[in-house]
């Protein structure tokens, strides 16, 4: 980046895996020996912008997540703070642990998320206050009622799927938080939505999934695998 600002990145796992089904956090899972949790943590401390790191986690699974974290010899300042009753509250916990310029966030649960799209949400901090990766939609989206009756259809080529890293600054967004607390958001680009603040999408790929059932695991295993034997080979 032009100018030097400090980065933190927030890294979610305090997540309840509802939809995993299998009665225990997602983020614990293992692939290739290590846990899903392990491969986001990695990616974020190996990336030269990032300053510091920040887990939000529930607080009976805190000694389990010291645990990994002292197997993959962290350098880095990092911190684990005690996630809320959702994701929103989550976030703004962690937003309240650092005084960095730029935070950028990420589901423990996406662990192939590549350095490239790391490096570019913090880059476009130069001409935007948020920024997410995404990818566009390969199906036509429909949007219903409570009835599941359509009320409107998308233009496919303007709809897309959003992912995470999410990237914003550190200021503005726990202003969002504070402003918005009573309003419930899935994702914190949300928050800047409802201020008419600008949110640029930056295109990544389809292989930067969010773990979210049982069977992810297999996919995500599988891309791993194809990734590490076409690297051997080079």
């Amino acid at each position: 980046m032009k100018e030097e600002k400090t980065v933190t990145a927030i890294i979610l796992v305090a997540g309840n895996s509802t939809r995993y089904g299998q009665n225990r956090n997602k983020n614990f899972e293992k692939i290739n020996g290590k846990t899903v949790m392990s491969y986001s943590v990695k990616a974020f401390h190996e990336n030269p912008y990032i300053d510091s790191l920040i887990i939000g986690v529930k607080e009976n699974e805190m000694a389990m997540i010291q645990n990994i974290l002292e197997q993959e010899k962290i350098t880095k300042p990092i911190e684990l703070v005690i996630g809320g009753k959702s994701r929103q509250e989550t976030v703004y916990h962690c937003l309240q642990k650092t005084k960095a310029d730029i935070v950028i966030i990420h589901d423990g649960a996406r662990p192939a998320i590549k350095q490239e799209y790391i490096n570019q949400c913090i880059e476009s901090m130069e001409e935007v206050k948020g920024a997410t990766i995404g990818v566009p939609s390969k199906d036509t989206i429909k949007i219903t009622d409570k009835n599941n009756i359509v009320v409107q259809t998308t233009k496919r080529s303007n709809t897309w799927v959003i992912q995470t890293p999410q990237c914003f600054e550190r200021k503005m967004l726990l202003q969002m938080h504070e402003k918005y607390k009573k309003e419930e958001v899935t994702d914190d680009c949300m928050l800047l939505e409802k201020n008419q603040i600008p949110v640029k999408i930056l295109e990544g790929d389809y292989t930067n999934i969010k773990i979210t059932t049982y069977e992810d695991i297999n996919v995500i295993q599988e891309f791993m695998q194809k990734t590490l034997a076409k690297s051997n080979k080079m």
